[in-house]
């Protein structure tokens, strides 16, 4: 592989890619910038060509936004867990509206009106959960934080302003105790040491908050005192799991769990009900913002008493139980089993009896219901990432629910999906809702009703 020759250059950001990454135009190619911003002009310079697409790195800013502000994280700009803590947060929103327009229009061929971002009134500290790979630093020292950006180096984090505060004290005392224990960070290259990554749960709602600690082995010497010691300086804590987790994969969780304190799980209320989350299970990981990206759904979809709803891909639940007393029935579709499960006891404890739960694959779910006829009036869907299948959708063309909530954690997966719906749909709106403030991320609200010639 020929060496790239590094090279530096002046330019001016003439947009923000859907990374977030600052856009500049240089000899008909694209060079992506991390933390510059729309209009600004900076010294750059060129690490390395990908594809035939530069990306470089800051020298110096010659002129600056009138949306830059002072971060409050010291390493974002090394960390990849944030790309806007220095853009303020109009400035986010803004960006994040423009996002899926361009999308839609981009990848869907859907030029369509995008309502406001829907923002948080203090974009920090929201995250209620976090998973965190621990290694060794240069003087072989233990630390923890997050991976610099399409690499495998750890960068050291104190205190992370996107997450529970509670977090950063945990992490602090766990590597105190693997020092007093001597436990090893796992290396991936030399398949030794003990603990993998550390997640934590925490509740909005109650005092409640998980730790669950990844290991490559099924037991380690003094676990049992290393457990008490952790509850001892960290009381706050109310359930630890360790989840092993053997093989040579960068999948974090593996399948073996075993309750070493307190019950496997916390509990958190979301629109005045209570929900059940165990390590695996899916829930939104901003607490404030997901109530009101909840509201939008259901207002978006008008429900009624006499409507069947299908939720797929469910998760524990929750978007098809905060339904629930607006409709008939729901039939709530879940693969992962804890989930299910999960889902299953939710319902229960807030006493909802009209919602059936499904551990089974959406696509194929849903093509068991269009083989028997089944009648839906209405689907709510939040795949994830990559989005839903093409035999999903064509599936739902078949099916023709009369109303289709589609909940998106990617403009471009959904509008790809959406090329597919727009066949016999109409969209009647699209809401963002900022559920991830610091990052390019976005959470997309779009309802589409059928067309009457359908």
């Amino acid at each position: 592989m020929k060496k790239f020759k590094k090279f530096q250059l002046s330019g001016k950001c003439v947009d923000i890619s859907s990374e977030g990454k600052g856009i500049i135009k240089y000899n008909n190619k694209v060079i992506f910038v991390n933390g510059l911003f729309l209009d600004e002009e900076a010294l750059i310079e060129v690490d390395y060509d990908r594809a035939n697409v530069y990306y470089g790195h800051i020298l110096k800013l010659t002129n600056i936004s009138k949306d830059r502000i002072q971060p409050k994280c010291k390493v974002c700009t090394a960390c990849g867990g944030c790309q806007f803590q220095q853009l303020s947060y109009g400035a986010q929103l803004k960006y994040k509206q423009k996002k899926v327009y361009e999308s839609l229009k981009r990848i869907g061929n859907i030029e369509t009106k995008i309502n406001e971002c829907i923002g948080m009134e203090d974009p920090y500290n929201y995250r209620n959960k976090i998973q965190v790979p621990f290694g060794y630093d240069e003087k072989k020292r233990i630390v923890c934080g997050f991976y610099k950006e399409k690499t495998h180096k750890i960068i050291p984090i104190e205190e992370c302003y996107i997450e529970d505060k509670r977090a950063s004290k945990i992490l602090k005392v766990i590597k105190s105790l693997m020092n007093k224990y001597k436990l090893k960070p796992y290396d991936e290259d030399l398949r030794n040491g003990e603990i993998r990554h550390v997640l934590i749960r925490t509740s909005k709602k109650y005092n409640e908050l998980m730790v669950v600690l990844v290991m490559a082995c099924n037991t380690f010497p003094g676990r049992k005192n290393f457990i008490k010691d952790l509850i001892d300086e960290c009381p706050e804590i109310t359930t630890i799991i360790q989840n092993t987790n053997l093989r040579h994969t960068n999948v974090i969780l593996g399948e073996k769990e075993e309750v070493l304190y307190g019950k496997g799980f916390i509990n958190d209320e979301l629109c005045g009900l209570k929900f059940k989350i165990s390590p695996k299970s899916f829930y939104q990981i901003n607490p404030v913002q997901c109530e009101k990206l909840y509201k939008t759904v259901i207002d978006s979809a008008s429900l009624n008493k006499n409507e069947v709803v299908l939720d797929a891909y469910a998760g524990v639940g929750t978007i098809g139980i905060c339904a629930a007393k607006y409709v008939k029935k729901v039939y709530s579709v879940e693969i992962v089993k804890e989930a299910s499960k999960d889902a299953f006891i939710n319902a229960k404890d807030n006493k909802i009896e009209n919602v059936s739960f499904i551990c089974k694959d959406a696509t194929k779910y849903i093509q068991e219901l269009v083989l028997s006829n089944e009648k839906i009036d209405v689907i709510l869907m939040d795949p994830p990432r990559t989005g839903s299948t093409p035999n999903f959708l064509n599936s739902v063309l078949k099916l023709e629910p009369s109303k289709i909530i589609y909940v998106s954690c990617d403009p471009a997966t959904l509008a790809r999906d959406l090329k597919i719906l727009v066949e016999k749909y109409n969209i009647l709106s699209i809401q963002p809702v900022d559920m991830f403030p610091m990052t390019s991320h976005i959470e997309t609200v779009c309802a589409l009703s059928l067309k009457k010639s359908c």
